[in-house]
């Protein structure tokens, strides 16, 4: 079992930067890849980021390229978000979440943190 806690959304103006945090807890050596999804009221959830364990390999949506930067501190078991020139379409829930294996679909993760809110008032 793996346990995921999200922090550091908010309420930020266009232009904007946040840096999301993921801290991971309990059998953190079996998963392999973390990704970022965001989920707007009455849209589906959709894959922002994502990254393999070695952080050789990443994935961004097209919407966050050249804005968003994933990273991970492996001994520290957490990952990062940081997102810059926030757009008000950013704004949404922020779910944190873990997988065996690497990649950008939601259905590959198993573990899933309790989301952080990202708002961006124009």
């Amino acid at each position: 079992q793996v346990r995921l806690v999200e922090s550091g959304g908010g309420l930020v103006q266009a232009g904007d930067s946040l840096r999301l945090n993921c801290v991971a807890s309990g059998r953190t050596s079996n998963f392999y890849g973390m990704g970022w999804f965001r989920q707007a009221p009455g849209k589906e959830r959709e894959s922002v980021a994502a990254m393999s364990k070695s952080g050789s390999s990443t994935y961004y949506a097209d919407s966050v390229k050249g804005r968003f930067t994933i990273s991970r501190d492996n001994a520290k078991n957490t990952v990062y978000l940081q997102m810059n020139s926030l757009k008000p379409e950013d704004t949404a829930v922020y779910y944190c979440a873990a997988s065996p294996a690497y990649g950008s679909r939601v259905d590959k993760y198993d573990y899933w943190g309790q989301g952080t809110q990202v708002t961006v008032s124009s």
